[in-house]
């Protein structure tokens, strides 16, 4: 990947988080503790990790007309984004997440769109530009599918690699896969793709095999705490992520995607990119909440030194 421009394209949402013990059941009520309001969405959270580890990156996005709107582009241009094209949308609200966090760390999340669902094609081709002029497109599935794939074809018929983090899981048609450079599901969102439920390494590298069938040169299939499956044209191993005790999981991966794609930006080697972004992760999930976990550059590259010493 040529050293360069980042554009993300994705969502923006508020972060509505409480910690509880355990999830509660269908007619349960379970007293939560620790109530924040973070800065959060699969897209800002990616695009974040990569602004504050050190790309040149600008964010294709929409919030709503509304007070926290406002607060997260002053946040975004804060953590070196280029925020132009972002734009407030009359009369909408800014797209929400409603989290619990349990006693292990593990959460459940549930969305409202809100001013996400306004990232249209028709509105991306006010910013095709940025998407032409850049090296990489990293996109999720959290904005309008027909956007990602209208992204994806701009990126494709311009030489800008795809990066695709498919999540929310969901079956995505083969016209968009077919344009996909590299694709970093979780074995959740692995198994939806392909039909291979990932238990171990052999089902992981059969679930890289489909994937790249389909098109796609390069797959890293996240393993939680296990680390990732890197397969590039069919040729797949483990890497090892870094053991550290985490206080909750909320934006690891977009971690680990907005810092993987910076350090193939500078032109590291595909091994030392991942582990850099295994290390942007480590300290994330040692912190709460989704974009005020997200490390900066010097605190990875200092993470890393210590692992070396």
């Amino acid at each position: 990947m040529k050293t360069g421009k980042l554009v993300v394209l994705g969502s923006i949402n508020a972060d509505h988080i409480l910690n509880i013990n355990h999830f509660p059941q269908p007619g349960e009520t379970v007293i939560g503790k620790q109530y924040t309001v973070a800065f959060g969405g699969k897209g800002a959270n990616q695009a974040v990790a990569a602004g504050r580890s050190g790309a040149d990156i600008s964010f294709i996005a929409c919030v709503g007309d509304d007070d926290i709107g406002e607060r997260v582009r002053k946040q975004l241009a804060s953590d070196h984004i280029d925020t132009q094209p972002i734009e407030a949308i009359e009369d909408t609200t800014t797209g929400v997440a409603l989290i619990f966090v349990n006693a292990e760390g593990e959460n459940v999340i549930g969305i409202d769109a809100g001013a996400n669902k306004a990232v249209t094609p028709e509105y991306l081709d006010r910013y095709k530009q940025q998407v032409i002029g850049a090296s990489a497109l990293l996109m999720q599935l959290e904005s309008p599918l027909e956007t990602v794939i209208a992204a994806a074809k701009i990126a494709k018929d311009n030489g800008t690699q795809v990066i695709l983090n498919p999540a929310p899981a969901c079956e995505l048609p083969d016209e968009l896969l077919a344009r996909v450079d590299m694709i970093t599901p979780n074995e959740t969102e692995a198994e939806k793709l392909t039909g291979i439920k990932v238990d171990n390494n052999e089902d992981a590298a059969r679930a890289a095999k489909a994937l790249h069938d389909k098109g796609i040169a390069t797959v890293i299939i996240t393993l939680g705490s296990k680390g990732v499956w890197l397969s590039q044209n069919g040729e797949g191993k483990l890497v090892a992520g870094f053991r550290v005790k985490a206080v909750d999981t909320i934006a690891a991966g977009d971690t680990f995607n907005g810092a993987l794609v910076t350090a193939l930006l500078e032109g590291k080697p595909m091994d030392s990119a991942v582990r850099f972004a295994h290390a942007a992760a480590a300290i994330a999930v040692t912190r709460p909440g989704a974009q005020p976990s997200v490390p900066w550059r010097k605190e990875i590259d200092d993470f890393l030194a210590q692992q070396e010493a």
